[in-house]
């Protein structure tokens, strides 16, 4: 999944850019309000990590900017404002959840499972079609109830067409699931991963729809 990280302390942001991309989620940073707004305009991500005491552009100003654009990415505010009423005020501003600084960064992977199942329309903590079953927070994945190996690429690729299983996938929509800023990505890469998922899950669990992109095939 592709996260976007707003939050201009130095130390702490390359902390947490750290232990994103170690969770296998690729990420851009950006450190101040004006940079998030753009990155937020150009870029589909899939969650945003909100700081509010941004320079340029508060953090709240960024989030109600962009609710008033009428986008649903889920939102996860962290911040050292931990009064009742600067909480009251990021959840009515749009923010799907509120973290408080100083915090646990499994705690922090935890909440944006939360919000990731809940965009999704997902109960439960696992994603599952025709006997594959993902597990995101152990980083698992079994089909037939027999565990399977996943480059940390095949995995980000299989989650994210999970997450959108009733939905066509475009090339481009992939790659800016697996691929952060300054990340290359070969011209046939989405290609090469989606035929390593068809060896391991069969040549009909996800689907070619010609000239459109890719789609998880019935579940049988």
């Amino acid at each position: 999944m592709r996260i976007l990280l707003v939050e201009d302390d130095a130390l702490l942001g390359d902390g947490i850019h750290a232990g994103l991309k170690l969770a296998d989620h690729a990420v851009d940073w950006v450190r101040d309000g004006e940079a998030a707004r753009l990155a937020l305009l150009d870029h589909p991500y899939d969650a945003c990590v909100l700081d509010l005491g941004l320079p340029k552009r508060d953090g709240l100003s960024v989030l109600k900017d962009l609710r008033n654009r009428g986008s649903r990415l889920p939102v996860l505010i962290l911040t050292a404002r931990d009064a009742s009423a600067d909480k009251v005020a990021g959840l009515d501003a749009g923010a799907d959840d509120y973290l408080t600084k100083p915090f646990d960064l499994q705690e922090l992977l935890a909440r944006l499972r939360a919000l990731l199942r809940r965009a999704a329309g997902e109960a439960k903590p696992t994603l599952e079609h025709g006997g594959v079953v993902l597990e995101p927070a152990a980083k698992q994945v079994s089909f037939n109830g027999q565990n399977v190996l996943l480059s940390a690429r095949e995995f980000a690729l299989l989650e994210d067409l999970l997450r959108h299983k009733n939905h066509i996938r475009t090339r481009a929509q992939l790659e800016e699931s697996l691929y952060a800023w300054g990340e290359e990505t070969g011209s046939n890469t989405v290609e090469v991963y989606v035929h390593h998922l068809r060896k391991k899950f069969g040549a009909d669990f996800i689907r070619t729809v010609r000239g459109l992109g890719y789609q998880l095939g019935d579940a049988n």
